[in-house]
């Protein structure tokens, strides 16, 4: 049986999710597409999907998150699996903490369940609450997207299905990307998320990216690619 070296790790508020999972999952199918680039994560709570984009050959990390306990578990995660100096977590707040710097690879796993700020069992209030539409973190990180892909860079970040993706491909369209999506997986909302959820949007969405199944609840999420148009990946 093989050892495995036992690591301290995040507090549980910063616990990854089926998102993390998904999206760890689609930057591993694409490890062409990491190798030897520089890669910021936006967001990078654990710092679990820095790591994993160190481990597929990423040349430097970037990470941002709001929270300083993400900073610092993140930090140490990385220093212990060796990766320390290949670059830093910085906290703030979006784009700030990187104005003026380009690069080659973006991924996203923001907050982004419709619902409005509210305090959730062992999770940060910044833990899901993307407000009433989902979109409050999202929609910024869109509009400022093209300012930090470097020449041939691309996107991959997670989106509800819940939460408008047509208006996501708009947003993009405006600054000449494209989004496409490359794998949806369906999640779990448990009954005490559920009781948050703006109401017209379960409302709406009931039966299409929304699906209940007596007291259990799914909901469809993609993980999407947004790139330059003509670069998005053709296999999805």
């Amino acid at each position: 049986m093989p050892e495995y070296k036992e690591f301290t790790v995040a507090p549980p508020a910063l616990r990854p999710s089926e998102y993390t999972a998904a999206l760890i999952h689609a930057l591993q199918c694409d490890r062409d597409r990491v190798r030897g680039k520089n890669v910021l994560e936006m967001g990078s709570g654990s710092g679990v999907i820095l790591a994993a984009l160190a481990d597929l050959g990423a040349a430097s990390l970037c990470g941002i998150d709001v929270e300083d306990d993400a900073v610092a578990a993140g930090t140490f995660l990385l220093q212990e699996l060796g990766h320390g100096k290949l670059g830093k977590i910085h906290q703030g707040s979006m784009w700030q903490p990187v104005t003026g710097r380009r690069f080659d690879l973006i991924a996203a796993n923001l907050p982004h369940f419709a619902m409005e700020d509210h305090e959730v069992p062992g999770r940060h209030t910044t833990w899901s609450a993307g407000g009433p539409n989902g979109r409050r973190l999202l929609d910024p990180f869109l509009h400022g997207l093209s300012g930090h892909l470097a020449e041939g860079g691309r996107a991959i970040i997670t989106h509800n299905g819940f939460v408008g993706l047509d208006a996501s491909q708009a947003i993009a369209a405006e600054y000449g990307l494209s989004l496409q999506v490359v794998a949806t997986v369906l999640v779990s909302i448990p009954p005490e998320k559920l009781a948050l959820m703006t109401p017209q949007i379960l409302l709406a969405e009931k039966g299409k990216s929304v699906h209940r199944y007596g007291p259990y609840t799914f909901a469809d999420m993609h993980v999407v690619e947004i790139a330059g148009k003509g670069q998005v990946s053709n296999d999805a």
